[in-house]
């Protein structure tokens, strides 16, 4: 299974996702979605599981929960804003998501992978519409198989 993971579109979906995007089973948002629009636009693509923002208004916040999780090919995900920690770091996230065997945040809009023992444990796509820094807008890709280690990699758009 391929995923597309992004997050702080703040309302920008950038043309290259739907290339980024172009084979994907799943699409993970994880918040400041920035409208309705955005999510209807990704679930053209694949299905979509997001979660709201500390930026996301009412619209968003009531057809997303803070934190999702959901399992795919045999994995527990767990996707958050992570707004609620003030700056996440990895070892915050394992902290309160113990049970997750992937997590993927946004917020920071730094693009991040932590893996342990060659396995995708936290991911932050960056930003896909609202880039900091010298990051550039960015999406993740990430491949489930069952029975071996997720595989993922940050995509500059």
């Amino acid at each position: 299974m391929r995923l597309g993971i992004i997050s702080d579109t703040h309302g920008t979906l950038p043309s290259e996702v739907f290339s980024a995007f172009a084979q994907v089973d799943h699409v993970l948002h994880a918040g400041d979605i920035g409208g309705p629009d955005v999510l209807t636009e990704l679930e053209a693509l694949a299905p979509v599981t997001a979660v709201y923002g500390n930026m996301d208004g009412f619209p968003v916040r009531s057809a997303c929960p803070k934190v999702a999780a959901i399992e795919l090919d045999g994995f527990t995900i767990v996707v958050t804003h992570g707004d609620q920690f003030g700056s996440p770091t990895p070892q915050v996230l394992h902290h309160a998501f113990p049970d997750a065997e992937i997590i993927v945040f946004g917020h920071t809009h730094t693009p991040l992978l932590e893996l342990v023992d060659r396995t995708v444990t936290v991911m932050n796509p960056g930003s896909a519409g609202a880039p900091r820094r010298d990051a550039g807008a960015t999406v993740g890709i990430m491949e489930l198989e069952p029975g071996i280690p997720p595989r993922a990699r940050i995509v500059t758009l």
